[in-house]
């Protein structure tokens, strides 16, 4: 029996496996090494039915989450987890390796994630080769939920937002410059809360704001990331995963053929495609 998880920031997908056919499929809260103490993740672990109830026939699991780079970050995962699946062995590394599993298998190319967060690298159809991008939710994260939920809160704070859309917004979420500001500084996970916006973009995407806000993150997040490899790597081909890339596929493809990119495919959620490439593999 193996197990594959893609964990966000917000969510973890999960997948169990067993004689290449999936038996289970859900989700849990989302695990992040750099913010979340190896208590805490025990303690999610413990809240499934799922995971208590197969832990001892589990023998392999392939975790793949946001954060997961380091070395350090790798082998807490894979602590904690062996804690929890005692007959398990635990591979755990980064999302953007999963993403460029999922979308190249092992075929070369970049891979781009525009979710919650934002990143891209070049993907040798066997690993991801190291770069200066992910920089986080502070820094960086260009294009994604996170960012988009800065602007949204920036204009609506400094009264940028235009009236109507304003109403809409306080109508879907209570919200005051005190709270945003205690939400932002003061309490933990901000970044959860930066992104906890991106269902009111989606609802109104066709809005001339949100839709100018999204294409904006868009193109920066080309300029950013993506534009640099036709540079190393001219004429390869660029995949996509994450729920801003899906969502707005069509402004992701239009904005990238004006750069002469070539986009191929777009997945929101590469779990699926994951479990998938392991099945097979074992």
């Amino acid at each position: 029996m193996i197990v594959v998880v893609f964990s966000g920031s917000r969510y973890a997908d999960w997948r169990i496996a067993d004689k290449r056919r999936v038996l289970h499929g859900f989700r849990t809260a989302g695990i992040n090494s750099y913010i979340q103490d190896e208590r805490y993740i025990l303690q999610l672990l413990n809240k499934s039915t799922h995971l208590i109830n197969n832990a001892e026939k589990i023998r392999k699991i392939y975790f793949f989450g946001a954060g997961v780079s380091s070395p350090e970050r790798q082998e807490k995962i894979e602590r904690v987890f062996m804690q929890f699946f005692k007959n398990a062995k635990v591979k755990a590394s980064h999302d953007v390796l999963a993403s460029a599993i999922s979308t190249f298998g092992d075929e070369k190319g970049v891979i781009g994630i525009i979710g919650s967060g934002s990143n891209a690298a070049y993907y040798t159809g066997k690993k991801v080769l190291g770069n200066n991008n992910g920089l986080g939710y502070i820094l960086a994260d260009e294009g994604s939920t996170n960012w988009l939920g800065k602007q949204l809160l920036k204009d609506f704070l400094t009264g940028n937002m235009p009236t109507g859309l304003r109403e809409k917004f306080l109508h879907k979420h209570s919200i005051d410059r005190r709270i945003v500001l205690e939400r932002v500084y003061y309490n933990p996970n901000p970044n959860l809360f930066l992104t906890s916006f991106a269902d009111f973009i989606y609802e109104n995407r066709e809005e001339p704001y949100i839709a100018q806000h999204i294409k904006k993150g868009l193109d920066i997040y080309i300029k950013t990331y993506l534009l640099p490899f036709t540079e190393s790597y001219p004429d390869c081909q660029f995949n996509f995963t994450g729920s801003v890339a899906s969502n707005y596929a069509e402004w992701l493809r239009e904005i990238g053929q004006e750069y002469g990119l070539h986009i191929g495919s777009i997945v929101k959620e590469p779990v699926q495609n994951l479990v998938k490439y392991y099945i097979n593999k074992n």
